[in-house]
């Protein structure tokens, strides 16, 4: 792959590592591999590798197996319910996140016998119409005029139309759904139409259950700053063993903090303790991610950049750096990039916190439904404070939703880096980010990953 090409962009499709444009079917992936998703779906192929189900794939190979580019698709999370079945534009469902699914299903898919199944199943009677555009672009990931869905931000299995497609039984199969006070739905989203870009937008009031709802959540936030010193003095050599040891203290406490929110969140008692316990284990690493990049950002961005500045890298560590470090330091970047571009209030955050938690696709939790209900009281809850409070803005609310599928890949890919390379790639991502914040005051225009030093500098 062109490097040149992940500097300018650093989105590459997450099935053959091309340029993406943007967020298909639930994951970032090229026009390519968007297309032979959807043909494979739509047309019902069942395709054979004649190895061993493991072919590369790459922008160059990927032609060469198209059982293993559909299996890719598959368990990367590309989302076959999003496909409409008549095969025109526009997605069924708008879920702006990946899907996951079993091994079975997928065996099921891949060997034909879903499209069996389906075939002998009486024709679904939830209606499409009205759907008639598609559900990603290159600009944003979420077309104009349509929202993503709520129902998930990783699964579209169970999501809701907010168009006016969306018919009058499914509208009063949620409306009708039985829900504890304060959690009720928000009704006047139901008749949401997104505005056009040729009209200007209207201002309206913030429905009367959003405003508590928004205050609930923001209480349970520790917004204080960071008690983790971060500090040095001028002149003094940062070792990569102490930048490690003020990692850990840091991730400590922001761990911390999140196990305390949990507790103060306001269904905190509504879910059982084997459910909170796995959203939590699923999740801290993003939950601590979305913190960094919104909320704690100062400190991160000002005061640890200060720290880092002061840790020089042997040449034996810049050589070992890894291309998984590489690719996570220009995601990170980019990711910084949108959050400082999109300034998201504490409310939005806090809002945008509790829906990546409530993830009701994670395995082992015991009650799904419930998780489902809390995800979209939340989304819906985002969606109308953003609008009202930036209604000049009539994609803020899908670009605040698209940047959590990009935080859930970043944190898993984290995860993977070496122990041993995280002093380094925190001094370069850092780096660049406070070059890029000087760059931004100065009025200069800052490319994407080159920041005028090395990061070894």
């Amino acid at each position: 792959m062109d490097t040149g090409d992940v500097a300018a962009d650093p989105r590459v499709c997450l099935i053959c590592g091309d340029r993406a444009t943007g967020l298909h079917y639930g994951i970032i992936s090229c026009e390519g591999c968007k297309g032979f998703f959807k043909r494979s779906i739509c047309n019902k192929r069942v395709y054979r590798c004649s190895r061993d189900k493991n072919c590369e794939m790459s922008r160059k190979q990927r032609n060469r197996c198209q059982y293993c580019r559909l299996l890719k698709c598959l368990q990367m999370g590309m989302n076959r319910k999003a496909i409409r079945e008549d095969g025109m534009p526009g997605g069924r469902n708008k879920s702006i996140g990946p899907v996951q699914i079993t091994d079975e299903e997928i065996e099921r898919i891949m060997s034909g016998q879903e499209f069996k199944e389906e075939a002998s199943l009486p024709e679904h009677t939830w209606s499409n119409n009205g759907d008639s555009s598609d559900h990603s672009s290159p600009s944003n990931g979420a077309s104009e005029g349509n929202q993503p869905s709520p129902a998930s931000t990783l699964s579209s299995n169970r999501s809701v139309e907010m168009n006016g497609g969306y018919t009058a039984a499914l509208r009063d199969q949620y409306m009708n759904t039985p829900m504890n006070t304060p959690y009720q739905l928000l009704p006047h989203l139901f008749s949401y139409h997104a505005q056009s870009g040729l009209l200007a937008p209207q201002p309206r009031s913030l429905y009367p259950q959003s405003h508590p709802l928004v205050l609930q959540l923001v209480a349970a936030e520790d917004l204080a700053p960071l008690t983790t010193p971060m500090l040095i003095e001028d002149g003094y050599k940062v070792t990569q063993v102490e930048l490690f040891a003020l990692l850990c203290r840091l991730a400590d406490e922001l761990l911390f903090r999140q196990i305390s929110w949990i507790k103060k969140l306001p269904f905190f008692c509504e879910l059982s303790i084997e459910d909170y316990t796995c959203l939590l284990s699923s999740t801290w690493q993003e939950l601590i991610l979305l913190s960094c990049l919104t909320i704690y950002s100062a400190q991160i961005f000002g005061d640890l950049a200060d720290v880092t500045a002061k840790y020089t890298p042997s040449e034996d560590e810049m050589q070992g750096f890894s291309e998984n470090g590489m690719e996570v330091m220009e995601r990170l970047i980019y990711l910084f990039r949108k959050f400082h571009q999109l300034k998201v209030s504490n409310e939005e955050y806090a809002c945008m916190k509790a829906i990546n938690f409530l993830n009701q696709d994670i395995r082992g939790l015991t009650n799904v439904s419930q998780l489902e209900q809390l995800n979209k009281r939340y989304w819906y809850v985002c969606q109308d404070y953003t609008e009202y409070k930036y209604p000049h803005q009539p994609k803020r609310f899908p670009e605040i939703m698209m940047c959590l599928p990009e935080i859930r890949f970043m944190a898993g890919k984290l995860v993977n880096v070496p122990l041993e390379q995280l002093p380094l790639l925190f001094k370069a991502v850092l780096h660049s980010c406070k070059s890029s914040l000087i760059s931004y005051r100065t009025g200069s225009s800052p490319c994407l990953t080159s920041t005028g030093t090395s990061p070894g500098n």
